[in-house]
């Protein structure tokens, strides 16, 4: 029997209303490569190309379209981020598939706390491996240390996430590391569970200029939420992002950050249509992304999976501490032994030990690597 695998780049599984959005997103780019000598930049005229293939039928598994979410995130960007975006999402959805390592990762994943106040069903805080703080990998990034991280991607990195093993709000200096991101990258978000959202970190966050900000939420009513979602509080929860709302709508109103609930479609029991249904009058978008089993992937068995896990070129993650890793799924770090700023961001992603791993997945023995061959991401 084949293996199952998790595809990330089509990890989100519900996502609608964006074709007239999309219209206008193309005509857009298409405008402004009227402009450019696209002789002088293959990645831009690869995406010409793709863009004008219409009949979607033809497309190859490497060709390069706007996913739903991207069509929402460059409608929302200024004209004149369009080609920087483009530059970034063609490299983090290309790349992968072609096994080209740019100087830097299209996307940098940054840890502002590895603690969480929730313990998912399917989140590796359920491993007491992780969360026992005894075993030294619960923490707070260092203000100075997010900074350092920062000023090094500034001009090289376009794309910024705020998330990985543990809830950002979290840290107390959440809001000087928004401030301190500033305007400085076309994609930038952060994933938080709510429930420690307040309204002075609303503020920060609709005066930063964030891209996209995302609420996990799983469910529309309890007590399905809080079996989900362990320690959580749907009221509260509720309550926050609805506040979230009423600021935005009320002191931030030409804001252009994207609001969506996400949540990980888990059971059968989740119900698209419900979940809407609750949460639209909050948020811009909701969405479900498919179900990654990684909270045991350590004690699970081996799998056939041969195909190189995409991750190992779309992006790096920096936890709390200044340890690279190349996933999250490695929440133990197993893989690498390497930290910025001992290292440099560019000097990490192109080490000898990333590239050590590249390699062992690109020519198909991921299964010398643990937890490579249990983890079923491509």
């Amino acid at each position: 029997m084949k293996d199952k695998v998790y595809v990330k780049a089509d990890s989100i599984l519900e996502l609608k209303g964006l074709a007239e959005k999309k219209q206008k997103v193309e005509k857009t780019i298409f405008s402004l490569f009227t402009d450019i000598d696209l002789s002088s930049d293959k990645n831009l005229s690869s995406i010409k190309n793709h863009l004008s293939t219409k009949n979607t039928e033809n497309l190859s598994h490497d060709s390069f379209r706007l996913r739903p979410h991207v069509v929402e995130e460059m409608y929302r960007l200024d004209k004149s981020e369009y080609i920087r975006y483009l530059k970034y999402r063609y490299k983090y959805e290309i790349y992968p598939i072609k096994n080209i390592v740019d100087t830097y990762p299209p996307l940098v994943q940054i840890e502002p706390a590895s603690i969480c106040n929730y313990r998912c069903l399917f989140c590796y805080q359920t491993d007491k491996r992780l969360s026992d703080k005894r075993n030294g990998h619960m923490g707070l990034m260092d203000l100075n240390l997010f900074k350092e991280i920062i000023d090094e991607l500034e001009g090289n990195v376009e794309a910024v996430t705020l998330a990985s093993r543990g809830e950002p709000t979290v840290n107390k200096k959440l809001a000087e590391m928004l401030s301190y991101m500033g305007n400085k990258f076309v994609a930038s978000k952060i994933n938080t569970n709510a429930y420690l959202l307040d309204e002075t970190l609303a503020n920060s966050i609709l005066s930063s200029n964030l891209k996209t900000i995302v609420f996990s939420a799983d469910a529309a009513s309890e007590p399905l939420y809080s079996s989900l979602r362990v320690n959580g509080d749907l009221d509260k929860v509720l309550r926050n992002i609805e506040m979230f709302h009423n600021i935005k709508e009320r002191n931030y109103k030409d804001n252009k950050i994207i609001t969506r609930v996400s949540g990980v479609k888990f059971s059968n029991r989740q119900d698209f249509d419900s979940m809407e249904k609750f949460w639209s009058k909050f948020v811009d978008q909701v969405a479900f992304v498919d179900y990654n089993p990684w909270e045991n992937v350590y004690d699970a068995e081996k799998n056939n999976i041969k195909t190189a896990c995409s991750d190992l070129w779309r992006r790096m993650f920096i936890w709390w501490d200044g340890k690279a890793a190349p996933c999250d799924v490695d929440y133990l770090t197993t893989l690498m032994n390497q930290t910025f700023p001992n290292k440099s961001i560019k000097d990490l992603w192109c080490s000898k030990q990333y590239s050590s791993i590249r390699e062992s997945h690109s020519n198909g023995n991921r299964h010398y690597l643990s937890p490579c061959s249990k983890c079923v991401v491509v």
